[in-house]
């Protein structure tokens, strides 16, 4: 179970930058675009694509992180590279901006609107 588990994170490496860069998109495009999208029926699948998206990633980034310190696989596994890491990062980063982003927009969609 447990190697089935690595082989599906493995496969979702390349997965894992766009899942991360398209939700930073997703919430970017909500914030800026709020005056002439400003629907419902656009904004709220919008936004919640965009969280979904982001803490996906956390998960997948966590879950990667946790399985490279189990001791359990420390004989087979390869320390990462600076570029995979670095990428990693970039993930981790763009996610947080993205849920943050959202926070910002639904804060003033309140503050304008009086309502979520």
């Amino acid at each position: 179970m447990l190697q089935s588990i690595c082989t599906f994170f493995a496969a979702m490496n390349g997965l894992r930058v766009g899942i991360g860069i398209s939700s930073f998109v997703l919430a970017a495009g909500t914030a800026s675009a709020i005056d002439r999208f400003h629907v419902d029926w656009l904004r709220v699948p919008m936004i919640s694509l965009a969280v979904l998206g982001s803490v996906l990633n956390l998960l997948v980034l966590w879950q990667i992180r946790r399985l490279r310190q189990h001791p359990a696989a420390r004989w087979r596994q390869m320390t990462p590279g600076p570029s995979k890491l670095q990428i990693e990062r970039m993930q981790l980063v763009l996610s947080i901006v993205t849920l943050i982003l959202v926070g910002l927009e639904e804060r003033q969609h309140l503050i304008w609107l009086r309502h979520f």
